[in-house]
């Protein structure tokens, strides 16, 4: 009989593309014991930096942390942080080898200010115009040539202009042909660009914005999943809800699975560990009750930690199975 821990363990053969926006998550950590006499802001007194992998990056080492081979395609800027993104990359013992290097372009980095284990700011440094046709160009030939023998897609789009529409339906269609599964994290500007994909996973906020929604309790998010799914002709949607847990869907089912009690510090890179947990369960062909639930406990655990940082799988397969997520496999 299949088991959780058979399950986990094949996912050690798993082979995952993911394309998307990279970027440095870059930390300032320090003591807040006083406020400015300049302006009514904290001063943090500065005690550690330290930069890590983030958005498709961050997917590449979850998917790794689960076991499985990442193999990332995306752009970096010609500038030293796309040094030292590329340097992380190999730190991590990422393959590199589907990067392009965009001379028009800087890398993404976000820098958080962290005191007191309280995260305070934010500064953004990025381009969000689309990419050049050169480096669309680039980028289909390089993803088209590293179809072969993946299990499943990952489209990881954070608005920072890699994902063009062109982009989109070029990849889907050689997947759809090649009966390559296709998971979506979306963001708000290519939201309904994203059709027949196997799984679509937007959170509360950003099915509200699709739908030009405010985000409240009331809000009959079932209801619009439902809509999201025949718009875009996705097999499944999963619409993820914080502390309100999970939506899953698909033309015959549909599920809300409340989330699992967290002491949450910080959500940071929450839905990257949630993707990838989702991504390799859909290439497993899992049901949808344990993609959304072993997804979910995966954010949730992420949740517990300061700071970007992937998903340990050691620690879901235990929580997975203390929970008796094994008979949902009967």
């Amino acid at each position: 009989m299949t088991s959780l821990s058979s399950i986990f363990t094949q996912w050690n053969t798993s082979k995952v593309l993911i394309l998307g926006d990279c970027m440095i998550d870059a930390y300032f950590y320090g003591t807040h014991t006083r406020n400015s006499p300049e302006a009514p802001v904290p001063i943090i007194n500065l005690e550690k930096k330290e930069k890590r992998l983030g958005g498709a990056a961050n997917v590449a080492l979850n998917i790794k942390a689960l076991g499985a081979t990442p193999i990332l395609c995306s752009i970096v800027g010609d500038d030293w942080d796309g040094q030292q993104l590329l340097s992380l990359l190999n730190k991590e013992s990422l393959s590199s080898h589907g990067v392009i290097i965009d001379k028009t372009r800087n890398t993404t980095v976000k820098t958080r200010v962290i005191g007191n284990n309280k995260h305070f700011l934010r500064i953004d440094e990025e381009s969000t115009t689309f990419i050049s046709k050169e480096i669309e160009t680039e980028i289909i030939t390089k993803a088209s040539s590293l179809l072969a023998d993946i299990d499943v897609l990952i489209f990881q789009d954070y608005n920072k202009g890699l994902l063009t529409p062109h982009v989109i339906k070029h990849i889907t269609k050689l997947c759809n042909e090649l009966s390559i599964p296709i998971v979506v994290d979306p963001k708000y500007d290519q939201f309904f660009e994203f059709k027949n994909c196997t799984l679509f996973k937007p959170n509360r906020k950003e099915i509200a914005e699709a739908y030009h929604k405010k985000e409240t309790e009331s809000l009959d998010f079932m209801s619009l999943t439902e809509e999201l799914r025949n718009t875009l002709n996705a097999q499944k949607v999963m619409t993820t809800l914080s502390e309100n847990g999970v939506l899953i869907l698909d033309a015959n089912t549909k599920h809300h699975f409340q989330a699992h009690p967290r002491k949450i510090v910080d959500v940071s890179g929450a839905g990257d560990s949630v993707l990838s947990v989702a991504a390799l369960c859909v290439a497993s062909g899992l049901s949808n009750t344990l993609i959304a639930h072993l997804s979910n406990l995966a954010g949730g655990l992420v949740c517990e930690k300061v700071g970007v940082v992937p998903v340990d799988k050691v620690m879901l397969l235990e929580e997975a199975s203390q929970l008796g997520f094994d008979s949902l496999l009967l």
